[in-house]
């Protein structure tokens, strides 16, 4: 093996153990109202990205709060306001969502965070895109 192979190898395993990947990232949301005609595709951006966490082969051995997993979370966050095209009068056409300012690793709140990943696809349209 060559030094420079082996050096950037041994870097490469230091600097992930001590760098999160945990950013804002670019993120599409589909938003219709049942009462509206269209669907629309709202660009926004969400906390994402890698954290590093503790094995819990050892629980038995570890405090409980030692056990925590962290994931990327919103550290600054605010929300914006849209409008909703093709809705009737008596409905309200305006959809807040929420914008990632900037991310960090912790704990889940579950007051504004969905701490499950799953592998549902429920960000679609079922009316047409305006």
């Amino acid at each position: 093996m060559s030094p420079f192979f082996v050096m950037s190898l041994l870097f490469g395993l230091t600097f992930s153990q001590t760098a999160s990947l945990c950013a804002p990232s670019e993120y599409i949301i589909h938003v219709e109202k049942r009462e509206c005609a269209y669907c629309l595709a709202i660009n926004t951006t969400i906390c994402a990205g890698f954290c590093m966490t503790r094995d819990s082969n050892g629980k038995k051995l570890l405090l409980k709060s030692a056990l925590s997993q962290n994931v990327c979370t919103y550290k600054e966050m605010l929300y914006q306001t849209a409008l909703i095209p093709g809705c009737p009068h008596h409905t309200i056409p305006y959809y807040s969502y929420p914008v990632a300012v900037s991310c960090k690793c912790g704990k889940c709140n579950t007051d504004y965070s969905d701490c499950v990943h799953e592998k549902v696809r429920t960000n679609y349209c079922t009316k047409p895109r305006k």
